[in-house]
């Protein structure tokens, strides 16, 4: 379970970061982990350490729970990205934190902004696909809500699927700066990595009606594979840091929530 410590040409006087996060999921830890690792930056993921070094499941809840870490505003869950006294939560806050820090965010703060609108966009699709496999209670079982998250993944892959993957196609292309190369700006952002990662995870949890939408994204499409080629992603995604997907996540596959195979 231990998880060494990441040091890709980060600079060392500045502390190392440490992620709170599950030990087992990738989750919305993911979307802090691909900027940290294309940032090159030295950081800990501190549930995978052992508790004698302060790690595991006890630290993770601890820094939510009474306040574990003893700085900043008390976050309500993780992720929880800390930096020497300073402590942050919510994917969208952290992220932004740490890609103006590694020169993954516009520097102009209009773009800022933009950026930001898009990674709360994102943020709503991966809600909604969490949704699809819990539409009653998130503390129930999959298999006490199996029926109502039928009716919600339906409507999901009819609807809010190719809407939402249609709205980010279209910023893409529109975004000339970037010759439709970026989501925001003129150069790689945060923004692409989180769209590359849920792209990853609507395909492994609905690869028949992520095929029927896929033809519609090309922009998108080309934009998961670029990404995935980055040679700091590539290389994550090939070790054993990169959790595997698997149901106990945000994006899960259940077959039954998937569009209907096709007749043979």
């Amino acid at each position: 379970m231990q998880e060494a410590t990441i040091d890709a040409g980060a600079n060392h006087e500045d502390p190392t970061y440490e992620l709170y996060y599950w030990p087992t999921l990738q989750g919305r830890g993911e979307y802090v982990r691909l900027v940290l690792e294309q940032a090159g930056a030295r950081y800990r993921g501190v549930a995978r350490l052992p508790e004698s070094e302060g790690g595991g499941l006890k630290a993770v809840v601890g820094a939510f729970r009474g306040g574990g870490l003893g700085v900043g505003v008390l976050p309500l869950a993780p992720p929880i990205l800390r930096h020497g006294e300073l402590v942050l939560a919510q994917v969208a806050n952290v992220c932004l934190y740490l890609a103006r820090r590694h020169g993954l965010a516009p520097a102009d703060e209009g773009r800022q902004l933009e950026a930001n609108q898009l990674q709360l966009t994102i943020a709503d699709l991966v809600a909604e696909a969490h949704d699809t496999h819990h539409p009653i209670a998130k503390s129930k079982y999959f298999e006490d809500q199996v029926e109502a998250a039928r009716r919600c993944a339906e409507g999901f892959r009819g609807a809010r699927l190719p809407k939402f993957l249609g709205y980010f196609e279209h910023v893409l292309t529109a975004n000339t700066a970037s010759g439709g190369r970026h989501l925001v700006g003129a150069r790689l952002s945060y923004v692409d990595l989180s769209m590359f990662q849920t792209l990853e995870g609507l395909a492994y949890a609905f690869p028949r009606a992520y095929a029927r939408v896929e033809p519609t994204i090309p922009r998108l499409t080309a934009l998961r594979a670029r990404v995935a080629a980055l040679p700091r992603i590539a290389a994550y995604l090939a070790s054993p840091r990169r959790i595997p997907f698997n149901e106990d996540g945000i994006f899960r596959r259940y077959p039954e929530l998937d569009d209907p195979a096709p007749a043979s």
